[in-house]
């Protein structure tokens, strides 16, 4: 009986991690040519690709070879079609569209924190001073202009779910961003008025989604910082969505207990988070947010569920749930007061 030969280490892991950024660019390029949008036109050579791109032919047939080679495309003789998610997510034809996202996903701000790598490992936080937690950083109108398709189910699902534990009447929104997530809820409670808070030049945009969506009669903005802006009080909901990520456990202990004073007795904050399993390597998507915290930010991290239970108690509240709901990336996590 023989027994199964191991294969030799190769360096091809390593080569591949220090040249990924090609296939970001490519991506990119191909994104901006509007090269997935091209084929599904219908023009599926080369020739015909450049020609509807207005790109050379010589350009475009080497572009889409190495997307065939990643499997972003298909390729049958000279012709090229299009892998399974790039038609629902890169054609921009298609509803669920995601193409916008690298407007925010590949700004200079964000991309100067991972070349600083090195030094944030060396800190324990972002090398660029404030990173991407700047007062009116501009790169937030660009996530909240380009980032809508990513959020847009996942909003629907998380007030889908609340909804189900019962009406809501004031909801406060934090760091609404484009909000979507507040105006879901509206849309699935009529008689819920939003109080959105956020930067100024960022709720102008989620002002104008509430009013696009019918429900700029019930949306209210609070513009400013969440830790030094005036809530009020009275509220049934708090959406705290993916800004706790962005500091270390004790500042979200602040931001919490102050959620939990604008609360009615009864009420529920609904975190949206990634949220690493024990072990902090799995799952992947969600464990590996913490490098872009260690990027972009002073001190924050991608908080497990025990950690964030710890921080909700620590801020008042009595218990929190992880839901079995899942927000793509996201988990749903919700504090109870």
């Amino acid at each position: 009986m023989t027994t199964p030969r191991q294969q030799s280490p190769t360096p091809e892991r390593f080569f591949n991690a220090i040249s990924a950024y090609q296939l970001t660019e490519a991506i990119k390029s191909a994104i901006e040519l509007g090269v997935f949008s091209a084929i599904s036109e219908g023009n599926v050579t080369s020739a015909k690709i450049a020609e509807r791109c207005e790109a050379a032919d010589r350009g475009v047939r080497i572009l889409c070879d190495f997307l065939t080679i990643h499997n972003f495309l298909t390729k049958q003789g000279t012709s090229y079609g299009l892998a399974a998610e790039s038609a629902l997510f890169l054609d921009r034809h298609s509803p669920a569209y995601l193409g916008t996202a690298i407007e925010f996903l590949l700004n200079s701000r964000l991309r100067d924190s991972y070349a600083n790598l090195t030094e944030a490992v060396r800190r324990g936080g972002t090398a660029l001073g404030e990173g991407m937690l700047e007062p009116e950083n501009p790169a937030w109108v660009k996530y909240a202009h380009c980032m809508m398709p990513v959020v847009r189910r996942p909003a629907e699902v998380m007030a889908d779910a609340l909804r189900k534990d019962g009406e809501v009447h004031k909801v406060l929104d934090i760091a609404a961003s484009h909000g979507l997530w507040g105006i879901a809820v509206a849309k699935q409670n009529p008689s819920a008025h939003i109080y959105a808070n956020d930067w100024k030049n960022v709720l102008e945009i989620a002002q104008e989604n509430a009013l696009a969506m019918g429900v700029g009669d019930r949306y209210h903005l609070i513009p400013g910082s969440a830790f030094d802006s005036n809530f009020g009080k009275g509220y049934d909901l708090a959406l705290i969505t993916n800004i706790l990520h962005g500091f270390d456990a004790p500042t979200c202990v602040i931001l919490m207990r102050k959620i939990h004073a604008a609360l009615n007795p009864g009420g529920r904050a609904a975190i949206a988070e990634f949220v690493p399993n024990p072990d902090r390597v799995s799952p992947p998507a969600a464990a590996a947010f913490s490098l872009t915290a260690l990027a972009a930010t002073p001190s924050g991290d991608a908080y497990t569920f025990a950690e964030l239970e710890n921080i909700a108690k620590a801020g008042g509240f009595a218990r929190a749930d992880l839901s079995p709901v899942e927000l793509d990336r996201n988990r749903l996590v919700i504090a109870y007061r």
